[in-house]
C-alpha cells in the first residue's frame, strides 16, 4: 500500500504530499519521544504523532519515512511543510486520536 491509498481509505488530510504520496508504507510508528523515533523507526513506516515542529520532518528524513500522520486534529508549522515539502515527506492529519489511527493503519496492513 502507498501513502496515497493510505490517505485516501482513512480519509486524512493531506498538507502537503509530492512524490512521497507514491511512496510504500511498510508498516507504523507512533511515538511522540524524537530520541525513540531515532532509534527504532523503520524505513518505510509512517510516523504517529502529535509533534508539530520542522525536526520531526528531519528525523522522518533520516528514517527514511514516507509520511508523518498528525493526529488530534494538530495542524503542521510553517516550518514543518517548509522543510517537508523541501524533503519529500508528506504530512497527512486526522482528528482521531493517536491510538486509534494507529490501529486503524494496521488493520489496513495487515488485511492486503
Amino acid at each position: 500500500m502507498n501513502v496515497r491509498e493510505l490517505q485516501q481509505k482513512l480519509s486524512l488530510t493531506v498538507f502537503c504530499g509530492g512524490r512521497s504520496m507514491e511512496y510504500e508504507v511498510s508498516g507504523g510508528y507512533t511515538c511522540d519521544l524524537l530520541s525513540d523515533v531515532m532509534g527504532h523507526a523503520r524505513s518505510g513506516n509512517v510516523w504517529i504523532t502529535l509533534q508539530t515542529h520542522q525536526n520531526v520532518v528531519a528525523i522522518a528524513s533520516l528514517k527514511e519515512l514516507p509520511a508523518i500522520v498528525l493526529v488530534k486534529g494538530f495542524n503542521p508549522d510553517t516550518g514543518m511543510m517548509e522543510h517537508a515539502e523541501k524533503e519529500g515527506i508528506a504530512i497527512l492529519g486526522t482528528d482521531e486520536d493517536s491510538f486509534t489511527v494507529s490501529g486503524r493503519i494496521y488493520q489496513l496492513l495487515v488485511s492486503r
